[in-house]
């Protein structure tokens, strides 16, 4: 895996020093935050692709909404 080198600004450098857990590395911590925002713009599209799948499929749509409607909270059968 090739390693790449960022270079940040010290005012930048201080902002996540003040950001980051003191056990953690800028590295680390960049790092992590790259991976969230490319799981959070992952996760936009697919809410976009199923918004678009929902109004496709009017049935699955109909679906959905009796499954939102049940009771996620009741009594236990015996």
């Amino acid at each position: 895996m090739p390693a790449t080198t960022i270079k940040l600004e010290s005012d930048l450098v201080k902002k996540v020093t003040e950001l980051k857990s003191k056990d953690e590395s800028i590295s680390g911590y960049v790092r992590n935050l790259i991976v969230k925002e490319h799981k959070a713009r992952e996760n936009k599209a697919a809410v976009l692709i199923y918004k678009q799948f929902l109004e496709d499929n009017p049935e699955e749509r109909a679906a959905m909404e009796v499954w939102e409607l049940a009771p996620l909270v009741g009594e236990i059968e015996k």
